[in-house]
């Protein structure tokens, strides 16, 4: 209420200040006259205060209202809540209540049980006692009735049951072993055909591309002068100092440059671009360039290396394995690229290696450098098998890797389940239809004699060799070829072949036989 009065009072007070003051205005300056205008003037402001302090008044009262209304909700909420919580707890406390009511109820119905059961068991336990002492006495009875129908003690026929038992065990034992031999034999055969087959089938790569020449394009025919050079010293140079033979022939805009290593073909090359290019052709600039070419070489030889060697995934390499793993780029075998072989083996033994349980990486790394042996810068009269394997020794490789890389042709005796898996994997990388060159023309060869056997029998109409010379399907004239002809025709032409061909595995024989009845309704 104090905060109400003091602005009416403020009012009041400034009213009558300043009517005051305008009174003494009015005096001094018009009179009476103004003095009287000033009261009213006076009267009206004090007037207009009031009304401001009623205003003023009213407001602070509805605040004052609102205020009190609001805390007066705020506190029902609180004491709502408190409520609310004090029910939840009572009501938590009731139902724990019932809870250890029941509980205390359901013990003491279980006490009862158990006093009972317990009464129970002791009751069957009386009885088991006298029924076990009943069976002894009938079982003495029965074996001394059955000692003196024998003639025989329990002991003496205690010792003969086992002994024929033993001749019978053993006998069911020998079977079953037998049994338990061939369906391992027939479990392990099929899933090793499933690795190897699912190992292939994961794989997919190109075919070999075998070149013993590269071509060196020219811009035009002049340049051949000047690569020849006056009386030959520029090709003869060239060829001494690259190892490559250089063939300039009629062949228009080309020169061709042969040798059997691979290598050096490619330092001619590059080495003759780089003479083309630069135009100064003589034999001191041809020195320069070759020596400069083979540095250039030997660096991309390392990143060969190394680029492989990340892509497989391989770790801790020793760098001059590194480098003889990037000569393999540059070395073919059969007509198949070595680093790609080896990169191919090295994914094969990954694959099966996991899928067998062993340790993909090392097996990984074992089929990458297998073939190590077969690019030596110097000649040794030693197998690359076991050069191969003393590189791997002598640059710090595991013995499994050493065994495998010695082991994968047989010179060795293989010592861990990493040899005949690189084995295995080598020869699959290279048999395969297409790897070589050598190998796809017998192929090819194969397949034809297979077919050329089977149209050396009467009746024969069509032969296929199909699945890689694996089957040979024969299609006979129903009319020439009866049922039983067909059979008698498909075991001889199996014959024939077992007798006059070389082959892997075991080729299937199926004969087909086609009766067909045609009529035309009109």
């Amino acid at each position: 209420m104090n905060e109400m009065i003091l602005p009416i009072l403020i009012g009041i007070i400034i009213g009558f200040a300043i009517g005051f003051i305008v009174l003494k205005a009015v005096e001094k300056s018009k009179g009476k006259k103004h003095i009287n205008e000033g009261k009213r003037a006076a009267d009206s402001i004090i007037k207009e205060a009031k009304k401001d302090a009623e205003s003023i008044k009213k407001d602070k009262i509805l605040q004052a209202k609102e205020k009190f209304i609001e805390l007066k909700s705020e506190h029902e909420k609180v004491i709502l809540s408190r409520e609310k919580k004090i029910s939840d707890v009572e009501k938590r406390i009731r139902d724990r209540e019932s809870q250890v009511a029941s509980e205390v109820d359901k013990n003491k119905r279980l006490n009862k049980s158990l006093e009972q059961k317990e009464k129970d068991y002791d009751y069957k336990l009386e009885f088991l006692e006298k029924r076990e002492s009943e069976l002894e006495k009938m079982h003495k009875r029965h074996v001394d009735m059955l000692e003196q129908i024998s003639g025989l003690s329990a002991e003496e026929a205690k010792k003969e049951l086992v002994a024929s038992l033993k001749d019978e065990a053993k006998t069911e034992a020998m079977a079953f072993v037998q049994t338990s031999i061939e369906e391992a034999k027939l479990t392990a055969e099929q899933e090793a055909r499933k690795v190897v087959l699912g190992t292939i089938q994961r794989v997919g790569v190109e075919q070999a591309v075998e070149n013993c020449v590269s071509v060196f394009n020219l811009e035009s025919d002049d340049v051949k002068g000047r690569i020849i050079g006056r009386e030959g010293r520029n090709i003869r140079a060239l060829e001494a100092a690259t190892g490559v033979e250089i063939i300039v022939d009629d062949t228009p805009e080309a020169i061709i440059l042969s040798c059997f290593d691979p290598v050096r073909r490619e330092i001619a090359r590059l080495s003759m671009h780089k003479l083309v290019t630069d135009g100064r052709i003589h034999p001191a600039r041809i020195e320069e360039v070759v020596k400069k070419t083979e540095k250039q070489i030997n660096s991309e030889i390392i990143e060969v290396g190394k680029r492989t060697v990340i892509d497989l995934g391989i770790h801790g390499l020793h760098p001059e394995l590194i480098k003889i793993v990037g000569r393999m780029k540059y070395r073919s075998s059969y007509g198949q690229n070595l680093l790609q072989h080896s990169r191919e083996v090295s994914n094969l033994c990954g694959i099966m290696a996991s899928e067998m349980g062993l340790n993909a990486k090392l097996a990984k790394r074992a089929g990458l450098l297998h073939d190590i042996g077969k690019v030596p810068e110097t000649e040794s009269e030693l197998p690359h098998a076991l050069l191969g394997m003393q590189w791997a020794e002598k640059f710090g490789e595991k013995d499994e890797v050493c065994n495998a890389i010695g082991a994968h042709h047989d010179e060795i005796e293989m010592k861990s389940l990493l040899s005949p898996i690189v084995q295995v994997c080598d020869a699959i990388s290279g048999a395969r239809p297409g790897a070589r060159r050598q190998v796809l023309d017998s192929y090819i060869q194969r397949l034809k004699d297979l077919e050329n056997i089977a149209f050396g029998f009467t009746g024969v109409q069509k032969a296929y060799a199909i699945q890689a010379g694996r089957e040979l399907r024969v299609m006979v004239e129903s009319t020439k070829v009866n049922d039983t002809k067909a059979a008698e025709l498909s075991f001889n032409i199996s014959q024939k072949i077992q007798n006059d061909m070389t082959y892997p595995g075991q080729v299937k024989v199926t004969v087909i036989r086609e009766t067909r009845a045609v009529n035309v309704a009109k």
